[in-house]
């Protein structure tokens, strides 16, 4: 059959493969939820230290090795290896990682526990507190420890109910459960996922990513930064696509999507410093991430050139 016939039949039968894809992957989800939920229920009703402990690792072990194993085994099944992940520096189970990442699609979240798998502890995510609402889903993550930051309306923050105070009770509650365990911590530091119109409306400095958000980081490494043993610093750029980037991922287009894991150093002047209190560390600790921000941005304008033009990318897509 000649090339051309093939790569037709492949995508006409991409939807197929797609549905494929999500019917699995929800089917290895319920699987493991027969043990996800017992322990979350057993977690929430019996919230005691000894009984919480032992409940969190077995999700953890749950959610990190039969689960994501599976993802991964449909994912290679039926789309092939992941191609266009690169790991700069070996990273150790035994040790805990900061992570930072853009965001563009629920995708993400899939393509982070696929890179991380086996080589890093299972990462918790910084979620929306909407998130808490979704069926298993939302249960499980509360039930592992996952800190749930709450989006803000404008009248709050006009009465004066300091809600980045709130947020920073949440993370150093969350992240006092963390210490004495490896631990992945995993940041969307844009705050949701990115679309030219939200950045245009953010007005953004940045051509592919949103303006980064610090608070959350700095609360993170104010709480345990000593624990971590560096930052892993990720870019992903996804492929040009037609479909929106999480049912593109499903259907096999984005084998070839960017994966860029990068571990950096986190400056010892800037683990345990005075975020809301002090300005001069404040401004200091935005401009090393706004560093990081432009070194990613140039870096998606490098992958995004070398796949296709970038009118094409930003029309041929919405986020998912």
């Amino acid at each position: 059959m000649p090339t051309e016939s093939r790569a037709n039949v492949r995508e006409r039968l991409r939807p197929v493969i797609g549905a494929a894809t999500f019917v699995l992957m929800l089917a290895a989800l319920l699987l493991c939820s027969i043990g996800l939920l017992p322990m979350s229920l057993m977690k929430a009703l019996l919230p005691l230290p000894a009984m919480s402990g032992a409940c969190t690792r077995a999700l953890v072990w749950i959610a990190g090795v039969p689960w994501v194993g599976a993802n991964r085994l449909i994912y290679r099944l039926l789309h092939g290896p992941q191609r266009g992940m690169v790991l700069d520096v070996a990273l150790d189970r035994r040790k805990s990682w900061l992570v930072i990442s853009n965001h563009r699609s629920w995708a993400d979240i899939l393509l982070l526990v696929d890179a991380l798998w086996l080589r890093a502890p299972f990462p918790r995510f910084f979620l929306k507190r909407e998130l808490i609402w979704i069926p298993i889903i939302g249960f499980v993550c509360w039930a592992m420890d996952m800190p749930f930051m709450r989006r803000h309306s404008r009248a709050e923050v006009a009465a004066s109910k300091d809600p980045a105070r709130e947020d920073l009770e949440v993370t150093h509650r969350v992240c006092r459960r963390y210490r004495g365990i490896p631990v992945t911590v995993i940041n969307f530091l844009e705050g949701t996922r990115f679309s030219e119109a939200k950045r245009r409306a953010r007005g953004s400095s940045f051509t592919h990513l949103l303006r980064p958000k610090c608070g959350g980081l700095a609360f993170a490494l104010a709480a345990m930064g000593d624990q971590f043993d560096g930052l892993v610093d990720v870019t992903i750029a996804y492929r040009p696509t037609r479909r929106s980037l999480l049912w593109s991922f499903l259907c096999g287009e984005q084998t070839g999507a960017a994966v860029r894991l990068r571990v950096r150093k986190l400056p010892a002047d800037l683990i345990d410093g005075d975020y809301q209190g002090d300005a001069e560390f404040r401004g200091r600790f935005q401009a090393w991430v706004n560093r990081l921000w432009h070194d990613k941005d140039a870096e998606l304008a490098v992958l995004y050139a070398a796949q296709a033009p970038l009118e094409q990318l930003r029309s041929g897509h919405s986020a998912a």
